[in-house]
């Protein structure tokens, strides 16, 4: 057979692709991928509408103190303005990191990327890795972290518990998946 096949038309068997039936090609495709964003319920209009209403009350009420005589109020408010705007910038800034988490045959990635762009990244063998789990009776899971070799990276940090309970549900399908082809 001139072209290499082992079993007619179809390809080769299973068990002639890899010492243990496994396919060179998909062994590194990802068994579960996710990308986790930190929860921001305030968009770009909701900020500007925040924004808005906060100056409108604080003009209008320093307004009222000014003609009541107490102008250094008036100051406040402003500085109250200020700071509230800086807060939400920095929230909304911070709301651009994620985490990266993938998990194949031959390995679970962690990756973080800052809000500003730099770079964390963490590795281990899937056979090695374990999910280890806090979970708080009324509160859920608090805290879900991946443990190998006396390494232990957190995973999912800024999502909500039942998030948390979701995407620890997904690793550890995916995890046993890949320990059960071995």
């Amino acid at each position: 057979m001139a072209s290499g096949k082992i079993h007619g038309d179809d390809g080769p068997e299973p068990s002639a692709r890899h010492p243990y039936g496994r396919d060179p090609d998909t062994i590194d495709r990802p068994v579960f991928a996710a990308v986790i964003r930190p929860h921001r319920s305030l968009g770009r209009l909701g900020f500007r509408v925040v924004m808005g209403a906060c100056c409108l009350v604080s003009l209008v009420t320093s307004i009222a103190f000014v003609r009541m005589g107490h102008w250094p109020v008036a100051g406040f408010f402003g500085l109250d303005m200020l700071a509230l705007w800086l807060a939400l910038t920095v929230s909304n800034r911070r709301g651009r990191s994620f985490e990266e988490v993938m998990v194949s045959q031959i390995e679970v990635l962690i990756a973080r990327v800052s809000h500003r762009g730099e770079r964390a990244e963490w590795r281990f063998n899937p056979l090695w890795t374990r999910l280890h789990k806090v979970e708080d009776d009324e509160y859920g899971l608090q805290s879900l972290a991946f443990e190998s070799r006396g390494r232990r990276v957190l995973v999912a940090r800024d999502a909500s518990p039942g998030e948390r309970e979701t995407i620890a549900a997904g690793l550890t399908r995916a995890l046993a998946e890949v320990k059960k082809g071995y």
